[in-house]
């Protein structure tokens, strides 16, 4: 699915993050007990495109972009923390009617989603954690140089444009990719407005929204699918959370960070054999 088709068929809410009452989009399919999706920085719910599909031909899934990403709010002027996009993420939920749910979030998704589970841990049931921020693994050195408040003054979009393209093209698995991917992570980023939201993003990177939860106060039962060759978030994150989720299984795949995206039908046969 292109890119424009995945956005035009997004949904829209009113989501408060603190005193700030901001939209976010997000996609909704399916029927049954839901599933949320929730993408990293910098890419949006696109990442998920064919994992969202499989679910939502058995289940209801649910795919926000974050807000300040993808085709959600970007104006200056609120907190994009993973502790803002927990808040964000609840309301959306609770607007939904949800009471409990299944989580499934990559890089900064799954530090919400690993927040989410050790605060309230009977509000999910089974949680999947894909190449996550968690302890202090993060912010790694290309996101904190990009958060710089003068990136956003000084960075053109066809900079900001150029930036985004080597990154992905460099830390994919394999030389062969796919470049409807490629233009759905990058058409979100292609204005004035996208790039000082992008370095605000990079900004709120804040390691004391993982470090502040204890990951063995989830009881959600958890799988763990890490690509192997990630240089952003080596597996040996992975191992320790696997150390300290009392259920928990760890499924290394043959990757770099874009585990959805390096390995689309491994990972998407395990998340389904996990979910479904």
């Amino acid at each position: 699915m292109p890119y424009d088709e995945w956005t035009a068929a997004q949904d829209s809410a009113t989501v408060t993050v603190d005193d700030h009452e901001v939209e976010m989009a997000y996609r909704d399919e399916g029927a049954g007990n839901p599933v949320v999706f929730l993408h990293g920085i910098p890419t949006n719910s696109y990442l998920f495109r064919e994992q969202f599909e499989a679910v939502a031909a058995e289940r209801r899934a649910i795919a926000p972009d974050m807000v300040g990403y993808g085709n959600s709010e970007m104006t200056d002027g609120f907190d994009r923390s993973i502790r803002a996009q927990e808040l964000a993420v609840r309301d959306l939920v609770d607007q939904l009617g949800f009471d409990t749910i299944d989580f499934v979030g990559h890089d900064l998704g799954g530090g919400v989603g690993l927040r989410y589970a050790a605060r309230t841990p009977e509000a999910i049931d089974r949680l999947v954690l894909s190449n996550s921020v968690a302890y202090d693994s993060w912010p790694i050195q290309t996101i904190t140089d990009l958060g710089l408040p003068e990136t956003a003054r000084e960075t053109s979009v066809e900079e900001l444009q150029e930036m985004l393209d080597g990154l992905f093209r460099q830390t994919l698995f394999g030389d062969d990719h796919d470049e409807a991917f490629l233009d759905g992570m990058k058409t979100p980023w292609s204005s004035e407005a996208s790039v000082t939201s992008v370095v605000r993003n990079a900004s709120a990177t804040n390691t004391s929204h993982t470090t502040e939860v204890d990951p063995s106060d989830v009881t959600a039962e958890t799988l763990l699918l890490w690509g192997t060759e990630d240089e952003f978030q080596p597996i040996e994150w992975a191992e320790r959370l696997e150390g300290d989720i009392a259920t928990c299984e760890l499924i290394g795949l043959e990757a770099n960070h874009w585990v959805p995206e390096d390995r689309t039908v491994e990972f998407t046969d395990h998340l389904t054999g996990f979910l479904l």
